[in-house]
């Protein structure tokens, strides 16, 4: 039986210097579980608009099901990127778009109650809509993934709060976890010494730790994993976390041990890194 992941959050058009992709964060976590075998669902919205109705048919070319996908009257979501000179993106993301404004209703409540997990983040909480959609849903939820995704400014330390007590695997990079030390006065000096204390204060059972182009670490049970990662020529950084995030589930749900799930999803987001935009195709070859 094929496990069962429901996401929620945003669904949007990168706009790259040379065109658009499609993207946001949490679709590229729903597409990267669906390329893997999982029965993915994904609860966004989008507008009534031509940007909408080709992140559609952007969906059902992936053969993805865009049943969860609510239509409103705002726009369509776009985000302008902007590379560095690493091939590091940085974001303009506007406001408010269709996926500020996702609605509760039945069919997502029976969606995520049905669901071996459910991956939400902090960006689509930036509106108090969606936040509420997300809150009221994390009671229904088996496996509550939270995948942090700070983007300033939208984010509070009142509201990381709620979604961090709700969580039981949380997803941070590098740059999140300082963030973190700061607002919650974490006083470790070390990765190591935060992700303890963080797992403490918000009895986390497991606490995924990217670190760019040094790999990435994993707490459970108060042991840390450590996997050195994969070196590749980057093209750009766009989606690689996602696709380590979706990995990590899809390998979690199928019950692979800590060691192989590190190492599939390091595979996997050095290759997401090593093409250009979030949803470059592979299939399970990219894991030999």
């Amino acid at each position: 039986m094929n496990k069962i992941v429901t996401s929620i959050g945003e669904i949007l058009w990168d706009i790259f210097p040379e065109g658009k992709k499609a993207g946001g964060s949490s679709m590229n976590v729903a597409l990267n579980l669906h390329k893997q075998g999982i029965n993915s669902q994904f609860i966004s919205a989008v507008g009534d608009d031509e940007n909408g109705k080709e992140l559609i048919d952007f969906l059902a070319s992936n053969h993805f099901q865009s049943n969860l996908l609510q239509v409103n009257s705002l726009p369509t979501s776009t985000v302008e990127v902007t590379l560095d000179e690493q091939k590091q993106a940085t974001y303009t993301i506007l406001e408010p778009v269709a996926w500020d404004a996702i609605s509760l209703n039945d069919d997502v409540i029976k969606t995520v109650s049905n669901a071996d997990a459910f991956v939400y983040c902090s960006l689509t909480c930036r509106h108090e809509k969606s936040k509420k959609t997300i809150i009221n849903l994390l009671k229904y939820a088996k496996l509550k993934v939270f995948d942090i995704n700070l983007r300033e400014p939208f984010y509070t330390i009142e509201t990381l709060e709620v979604l961090l007590t709700a969580a039981d695997i949380l997803k941070v990079n590098e740059h999140e976890l300082v963030y973190l030390k700061r607002a919650f006065n974490l006083s470790g000096n070390t990765d190591e010494q935060l992700l303890k204390q963080l797992s403490n204060q918000f009895n986390i059972q497991i606490i995924c730790l990217t670190v760019g182009e040094k790999g990435a670490y994993v707490l459970q049970e108060n042991k840390l994993y450590h996997h050195k990662g994969y070196k590749v020529k980057v093209a750009d950084t766009v989606g690689a976390g996602d696709s380590f995030l979706a990995t990590f589930v899809a390998s979690y749900l199928n019950g692979y041990p800590i060691d192989t799930i590190l190492d599939r999803a390091c595979k996997v987001g050095a290759f997401v890194a090593s093409q250009k935009g979030a949803n470059p195709a592979y299939n399970e070859e990219v894991f030999n």
